[in-house]
């Protein structure tokens, strides 16, 4: 590497592994996306209050003489308020540091030069996905009014007011559930148009050349329509003649019959629309997630593998076709979804990035045709995804394979195995018991020997394992093509090299940040 593109690793992982820095930017995320941060709803209430504190100070301006203080408060404090929640939520759109360092240890694994400019490029690509959002310039907007004191550029501060889309779900969602009925409504406003043109035409037709009738233009006539068919009617024009009369009545009852078709309407749409409100609130959350493991097919195991994988910390998703499964599921897991994971489009709609955002897929469906199916579904978005699967029969073993699985799990295969070597290793046995159990938070791991540690760590001793409370397993050695367990403590580390460690799931991760310091340093 040369000199910029070390710097640039170095200056990603000490961004990385900056424990301040995570957990502020963890805050912001939370308090600018999380609906479930319990931070956020006073946040969300306090704009809420800066946004119609806006709107209404705009509205005293028009007839009354502009106050000192209301403006220094709507042109500047407000407008810089909004100037920094703009930058916090620029910030927490895209994690640079990590794109980086995933690009790297990405082209290390692949025993290839780092691509810099490709990491670069892609940390540019996310924030200007972010910045080319229509929220986000939504939010330029309404920051406009803080470097211009143009009075026609005050007209942008009701741009704050769409702001509140962003803060209220519930008005985002009924917005989805209207555009869902488009067709429905389409048609209801045009029978309403028909009715108040005919109801215009009929009163003012009777009631025009009437001297005691109030209705003695076209407008007038529609003004009358427009309140009667709403079922307002203020009575300040009202028809005089019989005929006029008999029109009324007509109108007042179509009027109920609309104000009945428009209910069932908007009724019918939020009936059908709750099922996919709770789904699409479960993918917006999953859209956020930084990183998943993907478990496609729901049983028994399933539940087993997602519990264990929630207690070391990771995120879990659950997918599966059968929404009774998933409906299973969703007693004891939250992202569970009835979707079907051998579809493109189904993962299309979910909208998450299976390079970035998929750690590894489990696959437990209940065939191995399931499972195969699945297998070249991701394999198709992802050539380097890992794959993990369940065999049921052995002999469509090869056929996971073909279809781009890495690991094979065949269950009674694995019990023979088990049961053979530690019939007589009853402690043994027990160990190996405790450290797959949910309880023992215990897990395994494994930590990539990169071109920085390699230059300060040259052999196990280097590592200076914590105290005993993490335990090296083995090494996957890169120059000897091999894994080797149990290495003296003069076992040469070099570039590339796996190290497989055992410790608890906070001592492992507390580890990895020592190892990154240390290079540091």
């Amino acid at each position: 590497m040369n000199l910029f593109s070390r710097a640039l690793v170095d200056s990603a992982y000490a961004l990385e592994s900056s424990e301040g820095l995570r957990r502020s930017r963890h805050h912001v995320d939370n308090l600018m996306n999380n609906a479930g941060y319990r931070y956020k709803r006073y946040f969300d209430l306090f704009m809420m209050v800066l946004i119609l504190s806006s709107v209404f100070i705009l509205i005293r301006d028009v007839k009354f003489q502009q106050n000192d203080f209301l403006a220094v408060f709507n042109n500047y404090i407000i407008s810089f308020i909004f100037l920094i929640e703009y930058l916090m939520r620029f910030w927490v759109s895209s994690d640079s540091a990590r794109i980086i360092i995933d690009q790297y240890e990405k082209d290390v694994l692949l025993q290839r030069n780092f691509r810099v400019g490709r990491a670069v490029m892609k940390a540019l690509y996310a924030k200007w996905r972010y910045m080319s959002s229509l929220a986000a310039i939504i939010d330029l907007l309404a920051i406009m009014p803080f470097f211009h004191e143009l009075r026609l550029l005050r007209l942008f501060i009701i741009f704050r007011v769409f702001k509140l889309f962003r803060y209220a779900q519930n008005m985002h969602h009924f917005g989805a559930i209207l555009a869902s009925k488009k067709f429905e409504l389409l048609t209801l406003f045009t029978f309403v148009g028909l009715i108040i043109f005919v109801a215009s035409v009929m009163i003012y037709v009777m009631e025009a050349l009437n001297p005691d009738s109030k209705v003695n233009t076209l407008f007038d006539a529609l003004y009358w329509s427009v309140v009667t068919i709403s079922t307002v009617g203020y009575g300040d024009v009202v028809p005089v003649s019989g005929e006029g009369k008999i029109v009324a009545l007509i109108v007042i009852v179509s009027g109920v019959a609309v104000l009945a078709f428009a209910t069932s309407i908007v009724v019918s749409a939020f009936t059908e629309k709750l099922d996919d409100i709770r789904d699409g609130k479960l993918i917006q959350e999953l859209q956020k997630l930084k990183h998943i493991y993907l478990i496609c097919g729901y049983g028994t195991v399933a539940q087993q593998t997602a519990s264990k994988l929630r207690r070391m910390g990771r995120e879990v998703v659950i997918l599966d076709a059968d929404a009774s499964k998933i409906a299973e599921a969703r007693r004891h897991h939250d992202l569970a979804l009835a979707f079907d994971p051998a579809s493109l489009e189904s993962i299309g709609q979910l909208g998450i990035d299976p390079v970035r955002q998929i750690r590894a897929v489990i696959l437990l469906g209940d065939t191995d045709v399931e499972n195969v199916y699945t297998a070249l579904t991701m394999r198709s978005m992802n050539k380097e995804l890992r794959i993990l699967s369940l065999l049921h029969d052995k002999k469509h073993r090869r056929k996971l394979e073909s279809a781009g699985v890495n690991d094979i799990v065949y269950a009674q295969e694995l019990i023979g195995q088990l049961s053979r070597e530690y019939s007589d290793q009853p402690i043994a046995f027990e160990a190996l018991h405790a450290l797959r159990a949910e309880h023992s938070g215990v897990v395994i791991d494994e930590i990539l020997v990169d071109e920085r540690m390699a230059r300060f760590i040259q052999n196990v001793q280097d590592l200076k394992i914590r105290g005993g409370r993490i335990i090296l397993l083995g090494v996957e050695s890169r120059s000897e093509q091999r894994f080797v367990f149990n290495p003296a403590s003069d076992f040469a580390l070099g570039e590339g090299d796996l190290l497989v460690v055992i410790g608890e799931n906070a001592m492992l991760h507390e580890y990895r940040i020592d190892l990154h310091k240390a290079v540091r340093t």
